[in-house]
């Protein structure tokens, strides 16, 4: 790069990373299964049967029956982006939600996170946290250079889990997509490659058992811990 010529940072020996597929990724409070309709779709309805508002920000759902989210599921689990994980929660042994890799670009190093359906059992754990921990972790260990998180601008729940697991938001699409009738502006965040090894030690550090009193309370929050990783912060999350 020249003054009069900026062409960006060089990036030799670029090899573009494998598509993601494991059918199993293992932490200490969690395992992802590759999503099967057959296996895991009578298991994740009971879990999401009392909560129907997890869909309001999602391109599908509710669904009224057993039978009409093993269809959706049968449709989906068949492709490979997204590419559907199971979440089981090993202290209960239940399956409690899904998550996605998806818009995965190898020639680029990119790769999004997406299609979080947490079950109220799940929500707010360890295990929840160990999953994103875990998808990120592959992502950037596999050679992904970019791993984004995108949202409906209006949900801040998603917003501030973004925000608390290290991704720096980067701005609003506004009037970006149409969804179940109503307009969507998408809310941007993302992490890069250099930011993971400094995420790694901040998830590490609490999800460490001596971050957790006697009854399981946090002593250290992640989202301070990340926070002096984050390039940038939401600002719609500013009090």
């Amino acid at each position: 790069m020249t003054a009069d010529r900026p062409l960006g940072r060089p990036v030799p020996d670029w090899n573009p990373p494998p598509r993601p597929g494991p059918a199993m990724i293992e932490g200490h409070h969690c395992t992802l299964h590759r999503l099967s309709a057959d296996e895991h779709a009578a298991r994740l309805h009971r879990a999401n049967a009392a909560n129907d508002r997890m869909w309001d920000f999602m391109g599908y759902g509710p669904f009224a029956s057993a039978s009409a989210y093993h269809r959706w599921m049968r449709e989906q689990a068949s492709g490979d982006d997204p590419l559907f994980y199971a979440i089981e929660q090993h202290a209960t042994g239940n399956l409690g939600g899904v998550a996605s890799f998806l818009r995965i670009s190898p020639e680029s190093g990119s790769i999004e996170v997406g299609h979080i359906a947490l079950s109220p059992e799940l929500q707010r754990t360890v295990a929840a946290t160990e999953a994103m921990y875990l998808m990120m972790g592959w992502a950037f260990g596999a050679g992904y250079r970019r791993y984004e998180w995108k949202c409906n601008a209006l949900n801040h729940a998603s917003r501030r889990a973004a925000q608390r697991l290290g991704f720096s938001y980067e701005g609003v699409f506004r009037q970006a997509a149409v969804v179940k009738g109503h307009n969507r502006d998408t809310a941007w965040f993302a992490a890069i490659d250099g930011e993971w090894p400094a995420l790694q030690a901040a998830f590490d550090a609490w999800l460490s058992p001596s971050n957790f009193d006697p009854d399981g309370r946090q002593i250290e929050r992640l989202g301070d811990l990340t926070a002096l990783v984050r390039a940038s912060g939401d600002p719609a999350l500013v009090k």
